[in-house]
C-alpha cells in the first residue's frame, strides 16, 4: 500500500513547498499529468488521446498510488500543486533492490522542479534499500536533461510510427516468409540470439537466458497462436532470421499514456551472428510492419535497449521515432 513518511520542507525558494505525495494529491496530479500529455502528444499524435482527460488520468495515477509500498512528493506553490513524482516497486528480481516511476509518475509544469521532488522522493527509496531506480520520461529534451543531471542514463527507448501505406519488399537474395511448424528448431535457436547479444558488450543485460530447451516447446506450443505473426529471413535456401508481430495489447511494456491505440507490436527480431549484414534484420522489420497495416493498425509500437547497437541503429532507419526514454540510476557506485 502507499507510504507517506517524511515532513514538508522548502526547496531554496520560500514559495516552494515540498511534501509527501499523499492519496488527496490524485486530482491535481492528474491535471498535471494531463497538461503533460496534451503537449506530448503535439510531437507525438499517435499516443493516446484519452489521457488529456484529468478524469482518465486520474485512472493511471490512481493505480501508481495504489500499488504495493508506492511513495513520492508533490510541489506546491503557494495552495497549488504544480509538480509530483511518484514511484513504487516491481517484484521481478531481474531489475535488482528497484523503484520505478512509470509513465504516469510524473509531471512537472518546470522540469528543473523535478530534481527538487526527487531529491525528496528519493532519500525514501535509498532508506528502503531500493538502489536501483527506474523512470519513463516523455522525450522533452529539458526533462530528460533535468533527470540526466540527477545522475540517471539512457538505458531503453519506447518508440512508435504509422503504419506503411505502401508495400515493402525484401532486398534482392533474401526471402521473407511467414514461419511453420518445419521452422521450430531455427526459430528456438534464434530465441536464443537476442538475449546472448545483450548480455555482452556493450549492452551487458542480465536478462535471463533461457535454454534450447525451453524455446522449442515453447515454439512447439505457440506456432499455431494466431495472435501471433511470426516471420523467417531465408538467404541460399537455410533461415538466417526471425521476428514476431502481435498486437501492441499483448505487451506489457507499452501501456496506459504509452501504448497507442489499434497499433501492431514489433516484439522480436533477431539474426544470426554470422549471417548479418545482408539486410534480414531491416526486411524482417518490415515484414512486420507490412503485417500490421494488412491486420488493420494505423500504428506500430517497438522498443529497444539503446546500447544494443544494431537494434538502436535499425529500428529509427525504419521510421520509428522515440516517444518514452527508460532511464537508470544505480546508487552507491
Amino acid at each position: 500500500m502507499p507510504q507517506a513518511g517524511g515532513a514538508a520542507y522548502r526547496p531554496g525558494m520560500s514559495r516552494h513547498v515540498i511534501r509527501p505525495f499523499a492519496e488527496a494529491d490524485l486530482p491535481a496530479a492528474a491535471g498535471l499529468l494531463a497538461e503533460r500529455h496534451r503537449e506530448h502528444r503535439k510531437r507525438h499524435p499517435l499516443l493516446p488521446a484519452e489521457y488529456e482527460d484529468e478524469q482518465v488520468a486520474v485512472v493511471e495515477v490512481t493505480a501508481l498510488w495504489e500499488s504495493e509500498s508506492a511513495s513520492g512528493a508533490v510541489l506546491l506553490e503557494g495552495d497549488e500543486l504544480t509538480g509530483y513524482v511518484l514511484g513504487a516497486p516491481k517484484p521481478s528480481p531481474v531489475w535488482g533492490p528497484n523503484v520505478w516511476i512509470e509513465a504516469a509518475g510524473q509531471a512537472v509544469r518546470e522540469p528543473e522542479h523535478i530534481r527538487d521532488l526527487y531529491g525528496a522522493a528519493a532519500a525514501k527509496w535509498v532508506d528502503d534499500g531500493r538502489t536501483a531506480q527506474y523512470v519513463l520520461v516523455p522525450d522533452d529534451a529539458e526533462l530528460v536533461d533535468a533527470w540526466f543531471r540527477l545522475g540517471f542514463g539512457s538505458q531503453h527507448a519506447h518508440a512508435v510510427r504509422p503504419a506503411p501505406t505502401t508495400r515493402l519488399e525484401a532486398p534482392p537474395g533474401l526471402t521473407v516468409r511467414r514461419g511453420t511448424r518445419d521452422d521450430i528448431a531455427v526459430l528456438a535457436e534464434l530465441d536464443l540470439v537476442l538475449p546472448q547479444h545483450q548480455g555482452q558488450s556493450p549492452v551487458f543485460s542480465a536478462g535471463e537466458l533461457p535454454t534450447l530447451e525451453e524455446a522449442l516447446a515453447d515454439w512447439e506450443e505457440s506456432i499455431d497462436d494466431l495472435d501471433y505473426a511470426t516471420f523467417v529471413a531465408e538467404y541460399d535456401g537455410r533461415v538466417i532470421g526471425s521476428s514476431v508481430g502481435c498486437s501492441v495489447d499483448k505487451s506489457s511494456a507499452h501501456s496506459g499514456l504509452a501504448r497507442p491505440d489499434n497499433a501492431g507490436f514489433l516484439g522480436y527480431a533477431a539474426v544470426l551472428p554470422e549471417a548479418r549484414g545482408r539486410g534480414a534484420g531491416r526486411a524482417l522489420g518490415e515484414a512486420v510492419l507490412q503485417w500490421s497495416a494488412d491486420t488493420g493498425y494505423t500504428a506500430v509500437v517497438t522498443d529497444w535497449r539503446v546500447t544494443n547497437l544494431l537494434s538502436s541503429r535499425t529500428w529509427p532507419k525504419l521510421g520509428f521515432q522515440q516517444t518514452f526514454h527508460r532511464l537508470h540510476r544505480l546508487i552507491g557506485y
